[in-house]
Formats: C-alpha cells, sequence, structure tokens
C-alpha cells in the first residue's frame, strides 16, 4: 500500500495547506463564507496538524511553523468560555503527537505558563457522558496520565464504563447515542467512538494498557467492521443512513477498516473483502467530496449540503487527519490494493440487530443486488431531538431513494395527523422478521403495538400498525396496516416521494441515478383513498439539498380530508416501486 499511502500524505498536505492560512494569531478559527464557527475548530485543527507530524515529520508547511501553529490552537481551546470537552480532547491529543513525555515535546515547551496550568484544571475535572462523548473523555485520561499530571491512570476505568454503557442499552452490543429517547439511536457514532478511543490509546504513555484494553473494545468494534462489506456500495458510497453522514460516513468507513488491518482483526481469507471496500470507498471520497482543482474537502455547496453542526474548516482538518493516519496505517500494514474482487452472492439481504427487547427492536437491513446494481440500507433506529429524514425507516439509497438534509419529509412512509397528533411507521419494531420470500425475495417485516409519533414519542391508545418490505428482482414493495383502538377521525395521510439526483461534478461516472422512467411506483392497495399531487420542484430552493446531491422534485401522496377510522377495521396502504436504474455517465 505504498502508494496508497503517498497519495494520503500528499491530500493532506494539500488539504492543511489551504487552511492553515485561516488560523488566527490568537489559534482561533476564521469560518468559511457563510457559516459560523465552531468552538472545538482550534482543537480539531491542532489534532491534524499533530497528525501530520507524526506522519511526515515535517515541522513547517506552506510557510507556518507547525509546532507554533499547534501551540497557538491549543492555547485557544483551553482558554475557550463555552464548554468543549469534544475540543479538549482533540487538542490533548494534538499535544501528545509531538511526544508523550513534557519534557521531550517541542509544543509543550511553546506554551506560556498560563495555559499550562488551565490545561492542567481542564483536564482534571473528570466528567462522565453515556453518548459519544465518553470517547472523548478516555482522549482526556489517555492526556492526564501521559503528561504526568496524575500518578493514577483511570483510562482503563473510563473504557470499561463506556463498554458497560453499549451493554446496558443494546442487547447486541451496538452504541446507543441517545439513550435518554424513547427509542435507541444506532448510527456513525458509534464507529466514530471506536476510531477515536483507538487513536488515543496509540498515543498513550503506558503501551500495556493498549494491549489489555484492545481485545475488549474488539468485541464491539467488530460488529460495525463486518457492516462495512454489505454496507459499500458498488460504487464505492458507504455509510449512509443516520445523521452526519456525507463525507463523514467516508471517513469513518475507511479508517475502521484500515485500523482493523493494522491490529490484524480481519483474517486472511477476509482480506480481499476488506481491500475491495476499502478502494472502492475512497475512490468515492476522492472523487465526490475533493475538489481537485483547488485541494478542498467540499461539504456544502449548491449540489450538496450536511448538518449546520459541521463546518468546512473543521471537515478539512478533520479529513487531513484521517488522511495523515491512513497513510501511517498503510505503511504498516504493507500489500497491495491492487487484489481481485472477492468472489461472493450477487444479491444478499440481511438485518443487523441493535437491541431487543420485549418492549422493541431496532436495526438495519442491509441490501445489495449487484445485477442491477441497487443496493440501500434500511434503519429502524429513533430520531434524534431535530427531527429529520436521516433516522427515518425508508430504503436509503442516493441517486434512486434521496431525502433532503436537516428537513423532515415523511419519505417512502404514510404520515398519518390525528388533531395535533401526526404518526409515522419508522423508527422502532417488536416483532422483526427477515426471509426470502416468493422468486428468492427478501422482505422485513415488524409491527408497531403503539404508533408513534414524528418526535418518536409513544402515542399509546391510539393505534398499531404492521410493516413489511419486500425486495427483489428490482422491485421493492412497501406494505402499511393500521388499526385503531376507538373511532378516530384522521384529519390527514401524506406519503412523499423525492427525486433527486448525483453531484452536478463531482461524481463517479458509475454512481447511480434514476433514469428516464423515475421510479415507477405505483399504489397498488389504498384504503386511504389518496390522490397525487403536482410535483413541486425545489431544485433552486436551498432547503432541499441531500449529502450527495442536489434534490429536484418533491411529490405527494395525499388524502387532506377526514376520515373516520373505525375499530376493528384495516386501513391498507400499499405500494411498489420499479426505478429505471442508470449511473451518472450515461
Amino acid at each position: 500500500m505504498h502508494n496508497f499511502s503517498e497519495q494520503c500524505l500528499d491530500l493532506a498536505r494539500s488539504l492543511l495547506g489551504n487552511n492553515l492560512q485561516h488560523i488566527n494569531e490568537d489559534g482561533s478559527v476564521t469560518p468559511a463564507s457563510g457559516e459560523d464557527p465552531r468552538v472545538d475548530e482550534p482543537g480539531h485543527a491542532a489534532l491534524a496538524i499533530g497528525e501530520f507530524f507524526r506522519a511526515s515529520g515535517e515541522v513547517e508547511l506552506a510557510g507556518f511553523d507547525l509546532f507554533d501553529l499547534t501551540a497557538r490552537c491549543v492555547t485557544q481551546q483551553a482558554f475557550t468560555e463555552a464548554a468543549s470537552e469534544n475540543g479538549l480532547a482533540y487538542a490533548a491529543l494534538g499535544l501528545l503527537s509531538y511526544g508523550a513525555s513534557k519534557e521531550r515535546n517541542s509544543v509543550w515547551e511553546r506554551l506560556q505558563d498560563p495555559t499550562r496550568e488551565q490545561l492542567d484544571a481542564s483536564l482534571l475535572a473528570r466528567s462522565d457522558h453515556k453518548d459519544h462523548f465518553q470517547a472523548f473523555n478516555v482522549a482526556k485520561s489517555v492526556a492526564r496520565f501521559s503528561f504526568g499530571l496524575t500518578k493514577k491512570d483511570d483510562t482503563g476505568k473510563v473504557i470499561d464504563r463506556f463498554v458497560e454503557r453499549i451493554e446496558s442499552h443494546s442487547s447486541s452490543g451496538y452504541c446507543n447515542d441517545y439513550p435518554a429517547g424513547n427509542c435507541g439511536i444506532y448510527d456513525i457514532y458509534g464507529p466514530m467512538s471506536f476510531i477515536f478511543i483507538r487513536q488515543a490509546l496509540q498515543l498513550h504513555a503506558n503501551v500495556h494498557l493498549k494491549d489489555r484494553k484492545l481485545p475488549k473494545l474488539r468485541t464491539f468494534a467488530e460488529k460495525y467492521l463486518k457492516m462495512l462489506p454489505d454496507i459499500t456500495r458498488q460504487d464505492g458510497l458507504g455509510w449512509n443512513y443516520g445523521r452526519a453522514v456525507g463525507a463523514y460516513g467516508q471517513l469513518h468507513s475507511i479508517s475502521m477498516i484500515l485500523q482493523a488491518m493494522r491490529d490484524q482483526w480481519i483474517s486472511s481469507e477476509k482480506m480481499p473483502l476488506y481491500l475491495d471496500a476499502l478502494r472502492r470507498l475512497f475512490q468515492y471520497f476522492f472523487v465526490t467530496y475533493l475538489d481537485q482543482e483547488k485541494g478542498d474537502l467540499v461539504i456544502r455547496d449548491a449540489d450538496r449540503n450536511t448538518i449546520p453542526n459541521h463546518t468546512t474548516r473543521m471537515a478539512n482538518y478533520d479529513a487531513a487527519r484521517y488522511l495523515c493516519q491512513w497513510s501511517r496505517l498503510a505503511r504498516v500494514i504493507g500489500g497491495s490494493l491492487g487484489t481481485p474482487p472477492p468472489q461472493r452472492s450477487k444479491v444478499a439481504g440481511r438485518f443487523v440487530v441493535f437491541d431487543k427487547s420485549h418492549k422493541k427492536e431496532h436495526g438495519v437491513f442491509l441490501y445489495r443486488d449487484e445485477n442491477n446494481g441497487l443496493q440501500f440500507q434500511l434503519p429502524l433506529i429513533g430520531p434524534r431531538p431535530e427531527v429529520t429524514c436521516d433516522n427515518l425507516a425508508f430504503p436509503h439509497c442516493p441517486g434512486i431513494f434521496d431525502w433532503p438534509v436537516n428537513r423532515y419529509l415523511p419519505v417512502m412512509l404514510p404520515e398519518l395527523t390525528f388533531g395535533d397528533v401526526s404518526v409515522i411507521p419508522s423508527y422502532y419494531g417488536k416483532n422483526c422478521v427477515t426471509g426470502v420470500g416468493l422468486k428468492r425475495s427478501f422482505y422485513l417485516r415488524f409491527d408497531q403495538p403503539d404508533l408513534i409519533k414524528i418526535n418518536g414519542e409513544f402515542a399509546h391508545g391510539l393505534g398499531s400498525c404492521q410493516v413489511q418490505w419486500t425486495f427483489g428482482d428490482g422491485t421493492i414493495q412497501s406494505e402499511f396496516s393500521f388499526k385503531v383502538k376507538n373511532p378516530t377521525t384522521l384529519d390527514r395521510m401524506r406519503l412523499a416521494l423525492v427525486i433527486g439526483a448525483p453531484h452536478s461534478t463531482h461524481r463517479l461516472g458509475t454512481t447511480l441515478r434514476q433514469g428516464t422512467e423515475g421510479l415507477r411506483a405505483n399504489v397498488e392497495t389504498d384504503d386511504f383513498q389518496a390522490k397525487w399531487s403536482s410535483f413541486e420542484t425545489v431544485s433552486e430552493d436551498p432547503d432541499y439539498r441531500g449529502y450527495s446531491g442536489n434534490i429536484h422534485y418533491v411529490q405527494y401522496l395525499v388524502r387532506d380530508h377526514p376520515l373516520v377510522m373505525r375499530p376493528g377495521q384495516q386501513y391498507k396502504l400499499s405500494l411498489s416501486y420499479n426505478p429505471d436504474i442508470a449511473f451518472a455517465d450515461e
């Protein structure tokens, strides 16, 4: 992987070379046009610069003294008034990148005494989290001990608490990033936590702790690792459901595979499978998110968007950091990316169970049909406090089944409104069943004994729903059967179809898109007697952008007049889709 290693380092050099100029004299970061700064950006910058130093050994870049820049960023982060544990964790690891001993750390020597005292106080302040922020506590603990701020290393205990939280909120050992909610959220912040903890352990002054804790972490991290080959689409698109995917879906997926290869978690028999996924993931990242002319990472433009919490500066520093890590890891792993693709079945579907209890079940259905290129991820996970389409239970497949970022629409799902209560068949299930049906089709079936509101709260006493998705031979069928417990007036039912496209310029020729025939949606059964509305053109609306490309049209299937639903009667809505699948360059 020598060529891959060099390519990653060259890209990191380009990204940093274009973004170091935005670091001010006081260590703060000037935001991109139209964006607001984040309080943790100096920490992200410090770690990116530190990783570049580790990977290249260079002390200057684009005319900047890297030691001086890192010291400025660390100082700014240390004195940030707003609480920013993640920024502090990044800054601390950035410092550790120059050496675990304060006496031999070139950046520590450049820090002023007030900064050192502030870092001491900040790193010694202990906290506890039940979500991915616990990974930042691991980094803080690593820095506390490695810098000699404490003689007692509590990193092992913090990791143990992280693992205990996983086990207490998931029967299958996956990270629930919002345990306070009614439904569990199992998204990409799970893999990100393991990646960050693994990186922190690599910088720990006590090398033996890593050997003791890696087997425990491996037990849980491997669950995500096994998902990645099934998640990676033929064109290289990786994790694409849940909050904060897009470029980060590629970055985290690649990092987890390379870390696993370095730690020898992947058997020789499986290596071709993961090398093939790695090659495709990187190519998609390289072509889709990197501006080749300017050497910048682009996460929002006229065609695409991402969550407000991710800024252009932060994403560029994070991408540079990951590229430096990939460069180092690839040198350690060796070998070549040019391996023949693995032999495996062309059609497959499986349901990954995240959590299963007597109250609810969560998971994600992964499906691929390499005969026509259709591949998607259908999540059954809860919503975040800010409700969007990202976590809804429909087939996520950018280019074919699109959705807007930062907006809520009932994409491919019926939304029923009763007075001031709106429910949607998403977020959780019971009695989840998957199997092979007629003509070797795959199906996912689940019940909802209690209907659930669009914000994830249960609408107790209102009614129930049964859902079945069937996939096979290029066709997708969805069937929703509703029952109410008492006579209830339905005020409105609506279902949205979203038509988007890949990025107009930054895209692979093999990226999926809809052909001229579109989704070829057909209503098979409709007890709601709904009607299709006219297409709404949203191409120029900045609120309708996907992670990968633009959204052009939205069409609704709507019943906008009251319907009295009676107990004991089943109200069914069934649709079929036979999407016309094409490729970007056709």
